[in-house]
Formats: C-alpha cells, structure tokens, sequence
C-alpha cells in the first residue's frame, strides 16, 4: 500500500503547475536513500529521490541521472561522494536515509557541494504513520530548495495608494502570498495581473527586510471616476440612443478595456445601420482636483459616421431556370436604385436578407425544383458598397404524378382526392402540398380525430421527372372534450367566454369550431392575449381544452378634440364600458360638441338576451344639426333586436321614434325643405341582414362585410317612406402585410303617400365617408324651386365605389397608410341610374387606430373637376369608425 502511496505522489507532482521558478539554474545528483527498516521498504531507495526529483525540477533544478556504473564504484565517506557528483557535473549531491521503527519514522537528508570544502547541510523530519510521510517528502523536498536556491519567505503582502478599491479585492487576485517564496518573476506577473483589473493609472511594487522575510508592497494610483460621457460627431443616432448601448456609466472607474469593448458596442450599433466605415476613438479630460471634483474626468467618444454602405450587385450563380432579374422581385433585400433616398432600396438588413434565401427556396420548391439548394449568401464589403452573392443548385424540375391517398378513411377516397389542391398543378409544389394536408387535418378533425397523423409520402421518379404523391392517413381515436377549463379571467363571466367558444364539453372535438370560438373571442375585444392549449384526459379519447385569458381594461373614459373637414373644431367626451359587470353588456354615454353638430347620446347592449345569442338594446339621444340651409334638432330614442341566423350573419330589426325641429331655413333653401318647417315626428321600423366575417373589427385584414337594410316609416307621426340599403366590403390580405379593400354601396328611398320624405333622409355624396375629395354633401341632384331659384337636394338614389390599398407603416402603433380610388354618384327622382356617368377621385392619406378611437387623415384629388370644382387636393380629417 506504502508503494502505492508513493507512486501517486509521484504521479501528482508530475502534473503540478511550474509556480515556482529559480533565478539560476543548478545541477544536482540525489542518490539513492537508504532504507533502515524490519519492513520490506527497499522499494524506497528510489521513490523518495524520485519524489525529490520532481520537486526540485518543478522549482528550476537540473537533476542529473546517476549512472549504475558509477554507484558501484562510489567510494565510501564524504569524499567518495563528492567525487561521485564531481564525475557526473553536478553542484550539489543530495543523499540520505530513511529510519522506521514501528509507526515513527525519521527521515534524513543532506546536501553536500562537489566541489566544495564546507560539511554537508543537514536536513532533518520527523513522522507517525504512513498517510504522514508523502507530505514529509515534499517538505524535505521544499528545505533542500530554500537552501539550494538561498530563497527567502514572504511575511506579508500590503496594498497602498487605494481609496475606492478594497485592499482584499487586489489581494485576492495576487498570487503572492505570506509564506510563499519570494520571486521577482512571481511578482511581476502579480504586477500584470492587477493591472489587467483596469482601475489604476499606475502600479509599482516594492520589498521591504523584516525578520519574518520580506514585506511585499503593492503602491497603487487609481483611475479617475466618469464625470460625464459625452458622444461627438453623431448624426445617424441620438446621444441617448448611444449611451444606452453602452455597459460604462457616469460614476464608474475609467477603465481602459472597458472603454475599448464600448467602442465595439457602438461599431456594432452602426454596423445595424450599414455603416460599416465607422470609426470610433476617444478622449479623456481629466477635471482640476478639487474638494468637489477629486480624481474626476470627463470621457468623450468621437464618431466619423462615414457613408452608408449599400447593396451596389446582388449575384446569383448557378440559376439557368430563371432569370436574375425574376430572382431579384423574390427578393427584400434589392440593389440601389435611383430613387434609394425614398425606397431605402439598397439598404442591407440580415434578416431580410435570410428570410430572402428562404423566400427563393420556397420559390423552387413551389415551382417542382424539389433538390434545388440556395446557399448562404456570401457579403463582401467594398468601400461604400456590398456584393452579396448567392450559389443557388437548381437540379430537375419535377411535375406532379399520381396522388393518392391511404388509410384511414373518413369519406369515399374519391371525395378526399377532390379537396387536394396538387391534383390540378402540372408541377410539384411544397406550399400547396402543405395546404393540402392543413384542409385533410381541419377535415378529420371536425369529425372529432384530434390526433389524426396526416403525412404526404413523396415518391421520385429521376427517369421521367415524376413526383407521386400519397397522403398515408391514420386517424386515430374520436376525442371528445371531456372538460373545458378558463383561466386568467378575473372580471369576465366564464358564460361570457364560453357561450363564443362553439365548442362544449362531452361532445366531440372539432378544430373548425375551435377556431371559430377563439376568433370570436378577439372580437369581443376584451382581451390582450388568449392562450389555447388541449391537455390528454382521464383516458385516450378525451381532452381537456384549457382557454387562458389576458383581459384588457374595457371601461373607457376620452375626452378629446380635434378638426374636421364637415364639423370645423370639435371636442367630443365619452364614458363607456363595453363588458358592464363582466357580462359583455356595453354601455355608453357620448358628448359631441362642433361647428355643426351637438349630439348627447345614451344606448346599452345585452349581447346575450335570456342567454341565447339575442342580442338587444335602446338607444336615446338629442341631436342638434347643422345643415348648409336649415337647422334640425331632433330628440327620440329606439330599441333594437339581432339574432344569428347563419355563419357569421345576423338579422337585426328596431324601432325607433323622432320628434325633429326644423327651423332657421335659409331663402336659398329647396320647397321641399320650406315645406318641412316646425316639428315633424317619424316613427320607423327597420329590418337588416347582416354578414360580417372580419378578422378584428378595426383595422381588419381579412374577412367580409356585407348587409341589406330596409327602413319603413309612417307608423304614425308625419313622415312616410320605405327606404333600401346595400352595402358590401371585402378586405383581402395581399404581399407584405398589405391590405387590400373592396367597397360598394347604393341606395333607394321612395315616399309614402300622404306624408312627407325630409330631405334628411335622402342621399348625398362626397367628403370622407364616400367620395373624398369632393365637399361633404357635394353630390346631389338640383330642384328649381317655385320661384325659379335652383337649390340642391337629396337624391332617391345613389351608387358608390372605393377601392382601398392599405400598408402598415407602424404596425405596433397601429399607423397605416392609405391609397384609395372612389366613384359614385347621385340621381333625382326623374333620373335612372348611368354607371356611365359617375364622378371619380383619388389620393392618399392615413390612418391612426389609437386609443381614443381610428382617425383619418385623407387627401383626395377630383379626376373629372367640373367648372367651379377645385382640381387640387382636398385633405380632410376625421375621428370616428371608418366606412
């Protein structure tokens, strides 16, 4: 076991780091010890010197290697064994012995100068027990070096010059230590390291005698604190936008490599922007020293911005199907153009440009080039301007074969073959084959096969450029929804959540309805965020859906003003909460106060009357008008009933009464308005259909809006007609998160016999909500009145179109632009209808859906001015919901 011991002593010395280092080298001969002991230890004659060896080695001795020959000629005595060590070439000979008795055991040594006259040095250690003498060893091993080397022992380690850095924070990264052999090189590297720590200006170190041995002083001079940071030649970023990219703050110590990891920071910070000249250095001003500044300095970080660097060629390598040019419209990234300070064409961002490879990838696929391998672009920057290369492998193009389908069944194979896309396209396409398996999954799904694995087995033929497709269905089990857990809701009912969910517990699932439910969800706008998640149930066909829930706030109070191209000033106030009691009921109490219009208005919803989807509610208001020839102040109120009758379409009907002044007509004003003076009461009934499947009431991107309204009064009071309304909306999600919209209106309006048709009630054309760029209300039909004056009125008939292109500017803040096309017009009773004959504008604007409600800012140009008409552009702005 003592064997064992040793020779792992041995094995961890070898593995020592060098720590220790002589300033001379020496050569030393250690001969074998000899071995006095009734135990079989004769094993140690060799492993102590071994050990020993090690040792001195490690501390920068030559240990000579002692030849057999000459240990047997060795003489006996001192003389012997200088002679020995004066035949080898060694300064120092070590030799000795090791005495056990029982468990003690004395361990002797001495060191002897071969060429020497002086008696050997004596070494002496004593022990107990074998787990004692490995370290015994080292410790003769550590006394032959002290006086081999006259080294001499550090006493203590002292720190000065600090004042903001701890001593034991310095300490504790000094590798000296008390009790460690003082070495000047030791210290150096102490030196290195404390100054690598960054703080300090200026480090010496110096020794001291003491009887102890040396006293080390480490005399330090702090670094001065930041004062200010301040940016210089910056254009492209704000000074605030720099300083918070930076980890070095006023108040921390000015650390060189600190400041130089900043410097990169900000190079990164520009090279964001594609200003890769960028060059960065900076200046440090150190501050007077005062009581109030001590040891201050201000840092400055100098900026040469440089010039943009641009897209100058995009290269493709490799493509012979198509041209670089149709690659290129593939592309986000593209080349600098003429026009690049207002397309930004030409700027390089690396995660279009990744997204771009994946765009040209799908490209192929979706084209048959199934093996095609589009590699990662290759950038080089020259100058001002970037080459980005790209190595696109095209391989066959494959046309699409035989698809088939296996499996598990649902519907006859033939009716399943007919609801896949791949089977009408003459070449292999990924995205369609990809469709093709969400429509089979949606389609098992609804038949309650939650789990159904759907997977399309890809077949080449490489002789006839072929793909035979196979969908390998397997359905699984029928699941049902065994419970349906809502969380996350602490003001909403979970009836309010539930009852849009369309799917209840017990009964099988279906995805179609699934999705349904959390989109109405959105819609009720009640919530931030909705989280879907279907856990496995108390057995195999069954399923926990769990529905969590980040409400939003949904009371509202506003108060805001603003102008408007119809109302000049305005300020409007409103207090409304749309999920009253956390039952989705809304109720709404509104203000409005402008150059033409004062209206109060008071209305509640139940969305959910007796807990069916009855939706029914009253409105009242007071409503003062200003019209171009009269004055009209109205007071009345109605209720109003909706009920679902098919997917995403309503049937509403309402009631409603008015009692309306008309007073102050101008002498310019038509008969049928003078005609009208004084109180007319109107009591109507309306019926309306309505569809409506957008995605997000509010700025929608996709989904419909169509309806058809008729409105009957003259159930009593003094006005009488029967009027029609048609209305329809398409809004459909076009390249780049762009929308585009698609709206038509028209209208009819007869009178009833023996009451009056107000003129109000009639239609009129032009301003915001129907053809921009034209006044509000500037489309209309002439009467010559009975004095032969001629003054506008409303028509009996109207028809209007817009077309709408829509482009997110700020998606986050809801900002959106707009582009828009509109025509329509306005027709008397003795006109019919001309869509030949229709007037026409055009322009631009934007849109705001912020917090207070969608506000338009719109610029309409007339394309077909009439003699008096302006031909310029009209903006116009508004707040309120959007036609």
């Amino acid at each position: 076991m003592l064997k064992r011991l040793m020779l792992l002593i041995t094995a961890i010395i070898c593995f020592l780091p060098n720590t220790v280092y002589s300033i001379t080298s020496v050569r030393v001969l250690i001969l074998p010890f000899e071995i006095h002991s009734i135990k079989e230890l004769s094993y140690l004659e060799t492993e102590i010197p071994s050990v020993i060896k090690k040792n001195l080695e490690r501390d920068g001795a030559i240990v000579l290697d002692l030849d057999d020959s000459l240990w047997k000629e060795m003489a006996e005595g001192i003389d012997g064994i200088k002679n020995t060590g004066i035949k080898c070439g060694a300064d120092y000979v070590v030799y000795g012995s090791l005495t056990w008795i029982g468990q003690k055991f004395s361990l002797d040594a001495k060191m002897v100068e071969s060429f020497g006259k002086g008696l050997p040095n004596v070494f002496f250690i004593e022990g107990e027990g074998i787990e004692n003498l490995p370290g015994a060893v080292n410790g003769l091993a550590h006394d032959l070096g002290m006086k081999l080397f006259k080294w001499e022992n550090v006493a203590r380690v002292l720190v000065t010059g600090n004042k903001r850095i701890e001593a034991d924070a310095i300490k504790k990264i000094i590798k000296t230590k008390p009790g460690d052999i003082y070495l000047a090189k030791k210290l150096s590297e102490d030196l290195k390291i404390v100054y690598s720590m960054g703080y300090f200006e200026d480090i010496r170190v110096e020794t001291e005698d003491s009887p102890e041995g040396k006293v080390v002083i480490f005399k330090v001079e702090e670094k001065p604190v930041i004062r200010v940071i301040r940016i210089k030649g910056n254009s492209v970023y704000k000074d605030e936008e720099i300083k918070e990219s930076l980890d070095i703050k006023t108040g921390s110590i000015l650390n060189i490599f600190k400041i130089r990891g900043n410097i990169k920071m900000i190079e990164e910070l520009y090279k964001d922007k594609n200003y890769h000249n960028v060059k960065i250095s900076y200046n440090v001003h150190p501050l007077a020293q005062n009581q109030v500044a001590q040891n201050q300095a201000d840092l400055e970080f100098v900026i040469e911005e440089g010039e943009k660097v641009k897209i100058k060629r995009i290269i493709f390598e490799g493509n012979s199907a198509y041209t670089n040019k149709k690659l290129k419209g593939m592309m986000k990234s593209s080349e600098k153009g003429f026009f690049s300070w207002l397309t930004s064409s030409g700027e390089m961002n690396m995660d279009d440009l990744n997204q771009d490879v994946a765009r040209l990838s799908s490209f192929y696929h979706n084209n048959g080039y199934i093996q095609t391998r589009v590699g990662e672009p290759d950038i080089e920057y020259k100058g001002n301007w970037i080459d980005i290369t790209i190595k696109i492998d095209e391989g066959p193009q494959f046309k699409v074969g035989k698809v088939d389908i296996t499996g598990d069944m649902v519907l006859p194979k033939e009716e399943l073959i007919k609801k896949l896309k791949i089977a009408g396209e003459k070449f292999y396409n990924r995205e369609v084959v990809r469709n093709d398996v969400l429509v089979l999954t949606d389609l098992y799904s609804d038949e309650g096969y939650a789990y159904a694995d759907i997977f399309p087995g890809i077949d080449k033929n490489f002789e006839d450029l072929v793909v035979n497709i196979s969908y390998v269905i397997e359905k699984g089990k029928q699941v049902y929804f065994e419970k349906i857990i809502i969380g996350g809701n602490t003001k909403t009912r979970d009836k309010v959540i539930r009852r849009e969910l369309k799917v209840y517990e017990q009964e099988l699932y279906s995805g179609r309805r699934l999705k349904r439910g959390v989109r109405n969800l959105y819609r009720l706008d009640f919530f931030d965020d909705i989280k879907v998640d279907t856990l496995k149930g108390s057995s195999d066909d069954k399923m926990i859906l769990k529905i969590d829930v980040t409400e939003k706030p949904t009371g509202a109070f506003s108060f805001g003003g603003g102008y408007s191209s119809v109302e000049d000033f305005f300020i409007m106030t409103s207090i409304s909460q749309r999920n009253l009691f956390g039952r989705g009921q809304i109720l709404q109490l509104k203000g409005q106060w402008g150059g033409r219009t004062n209206k109060y208005t008071l209305s509640f919803t139940e969305p959910w009357m007796f807990d069916i989807p009855l939706s029914a509610g009253f409105d009242l208001y007071n409503w003062e008008k200003d019209y171009d020839t009269y004055d009209k102040d109205s007071k009345g109120g109605g209720f109003r009933l909706g009920y679902p009758v098919y997917d995403f379409t309503r049937a509403y009907l309402s009631y409603s009464y008015e009692a309306g002044d008309i007073r102050n007509i101008t002498d310019d004003a038509s008969d049928s308005v003078k005609d009208m003076e004084g109180i007319n009461v109107m009591s109507s009934i309306s019926a309306m259909l309505r569809y409506d499947s957008r995605d997000k009431v509010f700025n929608p991107s996709e989904g419909q809006d169509h309806s058809f309204t008729v409105k009957y009064a003259g159930i009593g009071g003094d006005i009488g007609f029967t009027k029609y309304l048609a209305e329809a909306g398409w809004y459909t999600p076009l390249f780049w998160n762009t929308v585009g919209f698609l709206h038509a209106r028209g209208g009819y309006v007869s009178e009833s016999s023996g009451k009056k048709l107000p003129d109000y009630e009639k239609f009129y054309l032009g301003g915001m909500n129907s053809l921009r760029g034209f006044d509000w209300h500037d489309i209309s039909p002439v009467q010559i009145n009975k004095d032969n004056t001629v003054s506008q009125v409303g028509g009996d008939k109207f028809v209007q179109f817009n077309i709408e292109f829509l482009i997110p500017l700020i998606k986050e803040a809801g900002l959106v632009g707009v582009i828009f096309y509109d025509t329509g017009n306005v027709y008397g009773a003795d006109e019919n209808i001309n869509l030949g004959a229709l007037r026409k504008s055009a322009g631009y604007g934007f849109r705001w859906y912020s917090p207070m409600g969608p506000m338009r800012l719109e610029n309409g140009y007339i394309l077909d001015p009439e003699e008096g008409e302006s031909k310029g552009g009209r903006w116009e702005f508004t707040m309120g919901a959007a036609f």
